[in-house]
């Protein structure tokens, strides 16, 4: 591991995650203006998240930073130069991808305590739930942050459990981040 920056909450804070938490803390706060500068910062921030991840054997957690840079890079090449023009799914697409989420959970959880990783339904959870948004996201659909919403409330507990105070802080002002991201989405689909 990094070595330590400073001690909060009797945890002691590594330079990786705390620059990780900085850097993804900017690029989720710039998605919701909907802004292609957001996608190098995803990029950024997910590639030093994964390398932490994989320190404390959180490997779901860790995979899903290689989805997040390929969607940085999607994002980039597919958000038009001006910004997102949110859409929204269908009532079937959201009820697929719902049935979809579950299935796939119960079927990633057994998988990762199977090798021995730190958390199991939840982190596959974070993992299928994260896909999902993400993919949601780049194709610029406003239920994204709704996703967004439920998995940063189930990563705020999960990294809590786990001791993972910092990172369990960030998850929390995500999950205040996908309300303000969700408003600004659908206020401008509605517009």
């Amino acid at each position: 591991m990094s070595s330590t920056l400073f001690t909060a909450w009797g945890y002691e804070v590594s330079i990786l995650e705390f620059v990780a938490a900085i850097t993804s803390f900017v690029g989720v706060w710039l998605g919701t203006t909907g802004k292609r500068i957001t996608c190098p910062w995803w990029a950024l921030s997910s590639a030093l998240y994964g390398v932490f991840f994989y320190q404390v054997e959180l490997f779901a957690s860790a995979a899903l930073q290689l989805v997040f840079i390929a969607a940085a890079i999607y994002g980039w090449k597919g958000w038009a130069p001006t910004g997102v023009v949110p859409g929204s799914l269908s009532v079937r697409n959201r009820r697929n991808i719902a049935i979809g989420t579950i299935i796939s959970v119960a079927v990633l959880s057994p998988v990762l305590s199977n090798i021995g990783a730190a958390a199991t339904w939840s982190d596959a959870f974070l993992l299928i739930g994260s896909l999902v948004a993400q993919v949601m996201m780049v194709r610029q659909k406003y239920e994204a942050w709704i996703v967004w919403l439920i998995v940063d409330l189930a990563g705020t507990v999960q990294y809590a459990m786990l001791g993972y105070w910092f990172t369990a802080v960030l998850y929390a002002m995500f999950t205040v981040i996908a309300v303000i991201g969700w408003k600004r989405w659908y206020d401008s689909l509605r517009n």
